[in-house]
């Protein structure tokens, strides 16, 4: 009788032991492949858990419905390189985006970051506005952060806008703010697709990747 038991243990601890192999081999395979940032080294998963999928250098879209809001405003025949009103349509656009930033100097503050998002966002506004200054707007996006948050190599802000005009940040996955303004999601995309973007060779490599939407 004995014998049995040992032997339907050592049985139960072979299924056991099958099932984990079964459950990593499967989590393996569902691993989401990167691409890494060549000037910094980040790495940047092509796909979110949320289908948003990686356009160029922190940005991702959900590739279908942007496509979807675009179809009457694009025409890839007729443009071989991507052009400002494509840009345009992109920013005027209520497309769910989300743009990943990552921290790569340990010795950024949290103070920091925000006075240098809140004087870039702050710009980008006034250039929207016809000049026309929004301090409180801007600082609405990161204003509720606390300067006490952390930051270290590696820590990630999102940044998103969410259908509706509404644009959200989080902070080491915690939402800080969700501002409802379509002048703010606005000049938020500005700043990457606009006249003068954070990263020209972002901007480019998102437009080729929007023609090659269509």
């Amino acid at each position: 009788m004995k014998l049995k038991d040992e032997t339907k243990v050592a049985a139960e601890t072979l299924d056991q032991a099958k099932k984990q192999e079964e459950v990593a081999a499967a989590a393996a395979a569902e691993e989401v492949a990167v691409e890494v940032e060549p000037k910094t080294g980040v790495s940047f998963p092509v796909k979110l858990t949320d289908g948003k999928e990686l356009m160029t250098v922190g940005m991702y879209y959900d590739k279908e419905k942007l496509k979807e809001n675009l179809k009457t405003k694009i025409d890839s025949k007729e443009s071989t390189k991507p052009t400002k009103e494509m840009y345009q349509a992109v920013t005027d656009s209520d497309s769910a985006m989300t743009v990943r930033l990552v921290i790569v100097f340990s010795s950024l503050t949290m103070n920091m970051v925000k006075k240098n998002f809140d004087e870039g966002l702050g710009a980008s506004i006034k250039k929207l506005t016809g000049g026309k200054k929004n301090d409180d707007l801007a600082n609405k996006v990161m204003g509720a952060a606390s300067d006490g948050i952390k930051l270290s190599s590696g820590s990630v802000i999102e940044i998103s806008r969410l259908p509706g005009n509404v644009l959200q940040t989080k902070v080491v996955d915690e939402v800080i703010s969700k501002v409802e303004s379509e002048l703010l999601c606005r000049a938020y995309v500005n700043m990457y697709l606009g006249d003068d973007p954070l990263d020209k060779e972002a901007k480019e490599k998102f437009g080729m990747q929007l023609l090659s939407m269509f």
